[in-house]
């Protein structure tokens, strides 16, 4: 099975940066704003959020805590000139509001190399294998194992068509399968060890989280969001490359959304703004950030729920949308990318697709650019494996990594000639990726105050989408549920 996307951080492309850098200006451009809304976040939820208002004829101020715009999505540079992706960067069918957005932008889109074959390495042992056959992507384990892990697939679709996407608590078996782990629930129905293989790989590829952390009603609901109002979703969605999530990519990295995004609101984002107190005080809002006090009417907050809960609020938030951040923590993941001169992995007929068992990395994909004028190996570094090496040094990942590229790809992987690491448990305004996850009870008992407004403060971010959430998608997708929300009620 295939990976996923997930949402990144940056260094913005060139010419992106230097456009927002001459119209967007930092606190120090002034020291208070008026405005009808403040939003709290510049990633795609905060800036899609405020480009709406604007529209409307509302006016704004976006705080980001940042040197730059795009929150889990951002852009690596290179030392060749060129920029890859250190969050968030595919993108697939049903994702429309994502591709909508870049569109009205001028952002392209490409393939996603997918011409080869995968590889799948299990037990020692490395196996080419072609995606366009029967199976499709799914890699060739042993006859019972793939029967069982058909059967644990179209159960896990079965059971995600019963749940409302945009109230998942409700659903009529939630108790139940919001009381057990994934992890309980595959050791019951994937009784076939590589069946239970390739639906772990599937969990942390998704996730970034090992099954014994989810609850059963949270994967079920993750899975019937991957699609959009008219079509359901599936977990083959989610996992496939060619007609799944990770089927595209953006022309000059996904940062570049963001980034001309942000500058069509020119000095409306505060870039270095951390929000450090959201207070109520006659009849308005009166948000503090570092060097800059607004007061508003509304206030929108845009970051992922357990960055929202470090946020002093007066009065006091009530008690349930307190607990719920307190129990969706971040996933944990990396993103290792090596450069090399040519991507010479597609000469010996591979797509840079793989799956392990072993290994820092158990997932990764050809990330070089459509002209393939040089190329890029980037590896997932998930859940467990992620947490192992939150204090190793640059230098040890690197040696970890490549010692996994030289297994997958030959002694050539050893000798990039330049690499570059994103590891999100380490970056102080997110703490984790790509998205807050839900432990068994979490749904149940706090999901009505995921969306639900208190006062004047009102909730966006990909967690809060009721379709794609934790993609790109669902980000663009909340900012834009968030801003009708509000102009509602101005």
């Amino acid at each position: 099975m295939s990976r996923r996307s997930l949402l990144g951080r940056t260094a913005a492309v060139a010419a992106g940066a230097t456009a927002l850098t001459a119209t967007a200006g930092g606190p120090a451009a002034a020291a208070t704003r008026d405005v009808d809304v403040a939003i709290v976040g510049a990633g795609l939820a905060g800036l899609t959020a405020a480009r709406d208002l604007v529209a409307a004829g509302r006016t704004v101020v976006v705080l980001e805590a940042r040197d730059r715009v795009g929150g889990r999505v951002v852009n690596l540079p290179l030392a060749n000139g060129g920029v890859t992706e250190g969050g968030g960067e595919f993108i697939g069918p049903t994702q429309d509001r994502i591709k909508a957005l870049a569109d009205s932008l001028g952002v392209a889109t490409f393939p996603t190399y997918n011409t080869g074959k995968n590889l799948l390495y299990k037990d020692g042992k490395k196996t080419p294998y072609a995606t366009d056959g029967p199976l499709g992507s799914v890699p060739p384990v042993d006859v019972a194992g793939l029967a069982n892990a058909a059967i644990v697939q179209s159960s896990l679709d079965d059971m995600a068509k019963t749940v409302p996407v945009d109230a998942p608590w409700t659903a009529a078996k939630a108790e139940e399968w919001d009381r057990q782990t994934f992890e309980s629930w595959l050791r019951a129905n994937a009784v076939v060890p590589s069946a239970k293989f390739l639906l772990d790989v599937a969990c942390t590829s998704i996730f970034s989280a090992e099954p014994r952390e989810l609850s059963l009603l949270f994967v079920l609901f993750y899975i019937a969001a991957a699609g959009n109002e008219s079509t359901p979703g599936t977990l083959e969605r989610l996992t496939e490359t060619a007609n799944g999530a990770q089927e595209r990519r953006f022309v000059g990295g996904s940062q570049l959304v963001p980034v001309k995004l942000a500058a069509t609101l020119g000095d409306r984002v505060a870039l270095n703004a951390p929000v450090r107190t959201i207070s109520r005080s006659g009849g308005k809002y009166v948000v503090t950030a570092d060097g800059l006090t607004v007061t508003a009417k509304r206030v929108i907050v845009a970051v992922p729920p357990p960055l929202a809960a470090r946020i002093t609020y007066d009065p006091l938030l009530p008690a349930d949308r307190d607990q719920l951040t307190q129990r969706l923590p971040m996933a944990s993941v990396g993103k290792a990318i090596a450069i090399y001169d040519t991507p010479f992995w597609r000469a010996d007929g591979l797509n840079g697709q793989v799956v392990s068992d072993t290994g820092v990395i158990s997932s990764t994909f050809d990330n070089s650019p459509p002209d393939a004028s040089y190329g890029a190996l980037m590896g997932f570094i998930e859940a467990d494996e992620a947490r192992k090496l939150d204090a190793a040094s640059e230098a040890e990942v690197k040696a970890a990594v490549l010692k996994d590229y030289v297994t997958y790809f030959g002694a050539k992987a050893a000798s990039p000639t330049s690499f570059v690491l994103q590891r999100w448990n380490n970056e102080a305004y997110t703490r984790g990726g790509p998205v807050s996850i839900g432990a068994p009870g979490v749904l149940t008992q706090y999901g009505p105050a995921l969306r639900r407004p208190v006062g004047g403060i009102h909730w966006a971010g990909t967690e809060t989408s009721v379709h794609w959430m934790g993609f790109m998608d669902g980000a663009v997708r909340s900012g834009e549920r968030v801003a009708k929300e509000v102009l509602a009620v101005l």
